[in-house]
C-alpha cells in the first residue's frame, strides 16, 4: 500500500512510541488511490509548522514507553488535525492545553473542544497520553467543494479508501497497541465500518463506541457534563481493567 512505506519498515520496532508516530506521519504520502470525481485528499503534512507542532506534541506526551489503548476517530478535518497534525487538537487547544506555542490562526474546532474537556476530566494530557492514543481510521482527510467529508459519506469513496484504512490500522498497531479493546468515536457509520473491518481482520477483540464529539457539541451541548462523564467512566474502566 503506497502512502506510508515507512510503516512497513522494521525500524519501527526499535523506536519509542513517540518516534514511531512521528516517523509514520513524516513518511506518510498520498496513496496511489483514485478518489471518486469531486473528492480531494486533505494532506497537511507538507507544512513545516504542522510537522513541528505534531513532533513537539508527541515528544512531550508520548516519550514514555508502554502500550496504549487506541481511540479511533473518522478522518482529519480542516480545523483540527488538518492544521496541527494532532487528532482532535486545534491550534487553541495545542497552545492552551498542551503548552505548545504555534503560529496557526487560533480558530477553534467543536470536536477539539469536547475532546480536551474530557482529557482534562480524565486527569490531563500527561495522564491521558500514558494510557491512550487518539488516531483516526483514515490518517488523511477528504474535501469536496471546500467542505470536510467523512470517508463513509459516499459509498464509492469508502470502497476506494478501505484498503488504505486497513493498512493504516495494521501499521499503527505496531506502535504499541493494547488489543483487547479499541474505542470508536461515533456510534453510527464510523462504528459500523470499523466493526466490519475488524470482523475481517481481527485487529481488536472488542470495539467500544462512544458518541462522536462533534455530535455532542452540535446537538447535546446542554448535556456536556453527562457525556464527559460517560467518556471518563469508559476510559477509566479500560485503563484499570
Amino acid at each position: 500500500m503506497r502512502g506510508g512505506d515507512a510503516g512497513e519498515s522494521p525500524i519501527f520496532a526499535r523506536m519509542s512510541f513517540a518516534d514511531q508516530v512521528i516517523a509514520f506521519t513524516r513518511h506518510l504520502r498520498l496513496p496511489g488511490i483514485e478518489l471518486p470525481p469531486g473528492f480531494e485528499w486533505l494532506f497537511p503534512y507538507g507544512d513545516p509548522e504542522t510537522l513541528r507542532a505534531l513532533t513537539a506534541f508527541y515528544q512531550k506526551f508520548y516519550a514514555k514507553p508502554g502500550a496504549r489503548h487506541f481511540i479511533f476517530g473518522i478522518n482529519p478535518g480542516r480545523f483540527g488535525a488538518g492544521v496541527t497534525g494532532v487528532p482532535f487538537t486545534d491550534p487553541v487547544r495545542l497552545e492552551a492545553d498542551c503548552g505548545i506555542v504555534n503560529s496557526f490562526p487560533k480558530k477553534q474546532e467543536l470536536s477539539a473542544q469536547f475532546v480536551w474537556h474530557f482529557i482534562r476530566a480524565y486527569g490531563g494530557p500527561e495522564t491521558f497520553c500514558r494510557d491512550f492514543y487518539i488516531t483516526s481510521l483514515s490518517p488523511l482527510g477528504f474535501i469536496r467543494e471546500g467542505i470536510n467529508i467523512n470517508y463513509y459519506d459516499d459509498r464509492q469513496l469508502l470502497k476506494a479508501v478501505e484498503p488504505f484504512i486497513v493498512w493504516n490500522i495494521r501499521t499503527q498497531l505496531e506502535f504499541g497497541a493494547r488489543r483487547e479493546a479499541a474505542v470508536c468515536l461515533g456510534e453510527g457509520q464510523n462504528f459500523k465500518a470499523f466493526q466490519k473491518i475488524n470482523a475481517v481482520h481481527g485487529f481488536f477483540r472488542e470495539i467500544i463506541p462512544l458518541p462522536h464529539p462533534r455530535w455532542v457539541m452540535q446537538y447535546r451541548r446542554k448535556r456536556l457534563d453527562e457525556f464527559i462523564g460517560q467518556y471518563v467512566a469508559t476510559l477509566r474502566s479500560l485503563s484499570t481493567g
